[in-house]
């Protein structure tokens, strides 16, 4: 088995693609062990330096320390998710978190909508993900993930980008924050 890897905008995140499904159950970050009984979860995160995973359908989004080289742990990576793949296993995650459904105001069911159709593909092909947490007074709370998280890019990107985006398509859309 061959494990792609691309860069990222932020230089402590690397996408490690398998070239295969990873996630059936959508994008899930991860950034303790005590988080997951998941194996390869906890054998990636227990990796000296990593400090966060992002899975999404097919990659995984690794964010290390930026006092740890990629050099001294991508190949460790790559071991594992090797291994885990050549167990027989076919996908990392299959069985759902539990996550509270809110009910949503016609102007935060929009902003979520675009979050998903126009934002999130685009900052899925940088390893990372954006998720909606609030709408008040006109500002829009985002939480980065993966790669967007602590990314020297991502200010710009959520002011240029996001932020435009949502004031463009919601006139209520004020300003966008990230949490």
């Amino acid at each position: 088995m061959f494990i792609q890897t691309e860069i990222t905008p932020n230089p402590n995140s690397l996408k490690f693609l398998p070239g295969k499904k990873v996630s059936n159950i959508g994008i899930v970050e991860i950034t303790k062990k005590d988080e997951t009984n998941n194996e390869l979860v906890k054998n990636i995160l227990s990796v000296n330096g990593v400090e966060g995973i992002l899975l999404a359908s097919d990659f995984i989004s690794v964010n290390k320390i930026e006092t740890t080289s990629w050099d001294e742990i991508k190949h460790i990576i790559i071991s594992l998710i090797n291994d885990f793949y050549s167990s027989g296993k076919n996908f990392v995650l299959d069985n759902k978190h539990s996550e509270s459904k809110v009910d949503l105001t016609e102007i935060e069911k929009n902003i979520v909508k675009i979050l998903e159709e126009k934002i999130r593909p685009a900052v899925s092909r940088d390893g990372g993900d954006i998720k909606f947490k609030s709408f008040k007074d006109g500002i829009v709370k985002v939480q980065l993930q993966g790669s967007c998280s602590g990314c020297p890019s991502s200010t710009l990107t959520l002011k240029q980008g996001v932020q435009n985006l949502l004031k463009h398509y919601v006139r209520e859309v004020k300003e966008v924050e990230a949490i």
